[in-house]
């Protein structure tokens, strides 16, 4: 076979391979292992698109649990992606031993990090049995490996390409390791590490033995190493919890004279940089006198100076890079804000801040990416979300190029950069034992996805605005988004409603002097914006803790709401003046979650649900309880009212996963309704069938159906990837859902 003929028989294959991929009934049916076999070869732009929505549902451990799982998980992510199309060519699919789909998925958001985890592979390095608390990278043999050291004591090697264990695991540190750092010494790959047994130790990487005796003298843990060159020799810089850092000739197993002391009560970070032809250490720490991040002169072991911090007085990790030929550090502070800083100069370059998708950053890494420096920060969504997150950031302009999602809730303990057959990657170290291998680079996703919000989406509703149906989410971003529910699109900018710094938790619409109005709860206050210009136009004021909760209905042919919240109480306010009616209505032993409004009896009622395990129900003409409270038998989350035929019920989401039916005339429990394997945190009422029924989400990650006649589930449930904590359904019937940073729209069959 000549050349001509090999190149031939290359784009032959190719385009079968990627025929294959771009058919909708090869990804639901075909067996999982042929399918990933193909997965990396994808070269046209629908083949690549496919993969990557395989990818993205094979996120999910329920895809083959049942026999339309892979099916429908497969055209979210399609949606996800952007491409209505094949999401609804994949719904056509038939399955066997599956249902028929009684839902389609009109459009949904996708959010670039999670999006990128599926279009850049990302893989896996799973063996250590402990935490991988530190990782690094060198080149072995010609072929690029990351070193990895956890607490089970051991140092691994992996190869990038193969992501397989090289060799056996490396012992001889007696307690957990903390750090690893690579370097050459006389042509030879060697690996320095650091442990809470006090040691560095020295690793021929070739051979996997240790070289000589550990180095010892710290008086404390090691919690970080790094390597450099100085005056030609290749040094190893050590810092411990006892913030003593030492310096170390790697060739001669020896110290390199005194330690360096500061005023650094621990070391939490090291890293170097040559300055104007000098190598120095950058250390990051705590300091009660404002030298969180402190300059060494590594050739005198001196200080050189510390760097600016502010009021800061503890930074939690520091990188160095050449940032259009100067050499700048970066730390992260306690404030969870990135700094920059000249290191020639030692003056601030950038004003501190923080990433969209990060409230604390807690390690860094820098890396070259199309010719760019870039740095890769991890750290956590805030310090009570255990979910981590990675960002890649331009140091030149201080700005986020991107965001590579988050994972389980799992710590990101280190991070570190390298190159795989010329890609960049970064390698994330978890809590969890594992390191994942990330690709970075082009950011150009396939298919035309529509960004969700910036974090969890906690609440949504629906109204005609304008002569069109809308769609209104709030979430933990601070944002309430509105939608168009035809297109999917975030309506124009005018109309992209004021965002502030903190979570969104509750959101309802009304119709005030014929305009819609948005009321979204914001910790004690719930702010009122007029959807069709964008503007706050005012704000409940009066509860003394967070508010969970908001409904609007009418009393006495006034527009009123109704909220509650972590104070306890119930209130309503008059929607035409922004003022409160009445007192607050008091009961409730606990938080309250959710209420909802209905009318019995030409009486405006209110019902309530909280974590006394009680559902009450309210006059709010009167303003006061109706009867003595139902024992509702666990916390209830959510809450929706419905009148089937002429009894009025509520439909209540349970902490225990159980859905409740009750009749608010006879005051009893109707239905336990069970399915839901997590706490149900939405709950919407609607008409199915002919049939009044209720929806659910939970945290179980499905959405169910439930006929409130019959008391059962209707149909299979649909399945999301995470937590669905919102859904909305609009007068006819389209459904909306949130989960995770996602919004989905779908329609009936």
């Amino acid at each position: 076979m000549n050349g001509t003929e090999r190149f031939a028989t290359v784009l032959t294959e190719a385009a079968e391979v990627d025929a294959r991929l771009s058919d909708p009934a090869f990804l639901v049916r075909g067996a999982p292992e042929d399918v990933h076999a193909l997965l990396d070869q994808a070269v046209s732009p629908a083949a690549r698109l496919a993969a990557a929505v395989y990818r993205l549902s094979d996120q999910d451990p329920r895809r083959d649990a049942r026999p339309h799982g892979r099916r429908d998980l497969l055209a979210l992510a399609a949606a996800r992606f952007g491409d209505r199309d094949l999401s609804r060519r994949i719904s056509d699919v038939p399955v066997e031993g599956g249902p028929d789909v009684r839902w389609v998925v009109d459009w949904a958001t996708g959010s670039s990090g999670q999006l990128h985890r599926a279009d850049r592979p990302l893989h896996t390095l799973s063996g250590h049995t402990g935490k991988v608390a530190a990782v690094a990278a060198t080149v072995l043999g010609g072929r690029a490996v990351a070193v990895t050291g956890s607490t089970d004591r051991t140092v691994r090697i992996w190869d990038l390409a193969t992501r397989r264990q090289v060799g056996a695991p490396l012992t001889g540190h007696t307690s957990g390791i903390t750090a690893v750092a690579t370097c050459l010494v006389d042509g030879r790959a060697v690996a320095v590490t650091g442990g809470q047994d006090k040691t560095v130790q020295v690793w021929d990487l070739a051979d996997g033995r240790r070289i000589g005796e550990p180095l010892t003298g710290h008086s404390g843990a090691v919690c970080a190493v790094v390597t450099a060159m100085v005056d030609g020799r290749p040094v190893a810089v050590s810092g411990d919890r006892d913030g003593v850092v030492r310096v170390w000739d790697v060739a001669a197993l020896a110290p390199l004279g005194e330690p360096l002391t500061g005023s650094q009560r621990a070391v939490t970070g090291v890293a170097t940089a040559v300055v104007e032809g000098r190598t120095v250490a950058v250390t990051t720490g705590w300091d009660e006198k404002e030298r969180a991040v402190q300059v060494w002169d590594l050739a005198t072991r001196r200080p050189v100076g510390p760097l600016d911090t502010g009021e800061d007085r503890e930074a939690r990790a520091v990188a160095t890079a050449v940032v259009e030929g100067r050499p700048v550090a970066l730390a992260a502070g306690s404030d969870g804000k990135l700094r920059w800083w000249d290191l020639a100069s030692r003056e601030p370059m950038k004003k501190a801040r923080r990433g969209p998708q990060q409230q604390s950053v807690t390690v860094i890494a820098t890396v070259l990416v199309e010719g760019r420096t870039a740095a890769v920060t991890a750290g956590w969504l805030d310090e009570c979300d255990p979910c981590p997150t990675l960002e890649v950031w331009d140091p030149a302009t201080g700005e986020v190029l991107d965001d590579l999602g988050h994972g389980a809730n799992s710590a990101i303990l280190a991070v570190v950069t390298a190159e795989v057959d010329g890609r960049p990657v970064a390698l994330a170290a978890f809590e969890d034992k594992t390191v994942e291998v990330v690709g970075l680079g082009p950011g150009d996703l396939p298919g035309s996805p529509v960004a969700g919000h910036g974090r969890p989406v906690r609440a949504a509703a629906t109204a005609v605005a304008e002569g069109r149906p809308m769609a209104f989410t709030a979430g933990d971003d601070g944002a309430v988004r509105a939608w168009d529910l035809g297109t999917g699109s975030v309506v124009s900018t005018g109309r992209l409603l004021t965002e502030h710094t903190r979570p969104m938790k509750a959101l309802a619409t009304a119709e005030l002097d014929g305009r819609t109005v948005a009321l979204a709860a914001c910790d004690t206050q719930v702010h009122l914006w007029d959807t069709a210009t964008g503007r706050q136009v005012g704000a409940l004021q009066g509860h003394t803790r967070p508010v969970t909760a908001v409904a609007v209905t009418a009393v006495a042919e006034r527009p009123v709401a109704v909220t509650c919240g972590w104070d306890k109480t119930v209130r309503l306010w008059d929607l035409t003046t922004l003022r409160p009616l009445g007192e607050p209505l008091t009961g409730h032993t606990g938080w309250v979650w959710a209420v909802a409004t209905t009318v019995v009896d030409d009486r405006p009622l209110a019902v309530t649900v909280g974590n006394d395990e009680t559902v009450r129900i309210w006059d709010l003409a009167a303003g006061e309880p109706v009867g003595e409270p139902l024992a509702g038998g666990d916390w209830g989350l959510s809450v929706a009212a419905a009148v089937i035929g002429d009894r009025p019920v509520a439909v209540t989401g349970c902490h225990d996963g159980t859905v409740r039916m009750w009749d608010l005339a006879a005051r009893r429990l109707d239905a336990l309704l069970t399915g839901h394997t997590g706490p149900v945190r939405a709950v919407a009422v609607t008409t199915l069938e002919g049939r009044p029924a209720a929806v659910t989400g939970g945290d179980d990650g499905t959405v169910r159906f439930w006929d409130l006649t019959a008391g059962r589930q209707m149909g299979p449930e649909l399945l999301f990837p995470s937590e669905v904590r919102a859904v909305a359904v609009t007068p006819s019937g389209r459904l909306v859902v949130g989960f995770d940073q996602e919004v989905v729209a779908l329609a009936r069959r």
